[in-house]
């Protein structure tokens, strides 16, 4: 059976209540209930997931990262910013092959690109269609990866003809210390906010 994203029914923006300006996208949520998966809603897995830390930073200089996901729904009500991902499911993927599962429980979007070939994306573009408040669009990952860069390009392309920014960030996950320079003194929550600081439109 495909691995539907556990946040299916957000992807769309169907329970958006405002009109959002800012868009965040990320890669994928797996829905299967033999994973794990704790999250309460996006970047909700927070024991590896600063993103509730670094987003609320930049705005309001206060760390959401321990609080529940109905402050982090409340906070992006005050700030205009809605949330989706580019897959909507992973088609091939198998809920009885412990291989399959192996994968997902990792939450490892190279073991996606590399493993699956199957998938349902989410229609970007068409969201921003509907919602053409969104002026800004970022990706929480870098593309460093055919595979991610297909699913995205489609995106950024909308937005250039749309006069809309798309920008790629570093990734919120614990994977982002791999990216701190060599010699370099300063924690992983800092090191992943000073650069989507850099990287973030004017406040």
């Amino acid at each position: 059976m495909a691995c539907i994203h556990k946040f299916a029914s957000d992807l769309n923006l169907e329970r958006v209540d405002f009109e959002a300006t800012t868009l965040v996208v990320g890669t994928f949520n797996p829905g299967w209930d033999n994973l794990g998966n704790y999250a309460q809603w996006y970047y909700g897995r927070t024991a590896n997931n600063y993103f509730w830390d670094v987003l609320p930073r930049l705005y309001e200089n206060r760390n959401l990262r321990p609080a529940p996901h109905t402050e982090w729904k409340a906070f992006c009500r005050r700030h205009m910013i809605a949330l989706t991902d580019l897959i909507y499911s992973i088609n091939d993927a198998d809920y009885d092959n412990p291989e399959h599962t192996d994968y997902l429980k990792n939450y490892k979007d190279d073991l996606i690109a590399r493993h699956f070939h199957q998938f349902t994306v989410t229609d970007i573009p068409n969201l921003l269609a509907k919602h053409p408040t969104i002026t800004h669009v970022y990706l929480t990952r870098r593309i460093n990866d055919p595979f991610w860069r297909r699913l995205w390009q489609p995106v950024d392309d909308y937005c250039k003809k749309q006069d809309k920014s798309a920008k790629t960030l570093l990734t919120p996950s614990g994977g982002a210390r791999f990216q701190i320079p060599k010699g370099e003194n300063i924690g992983l929550r800092d090191f992943i906010f000073k650069q989507w600081q850099s990287n973030w439109h004017a406040l």
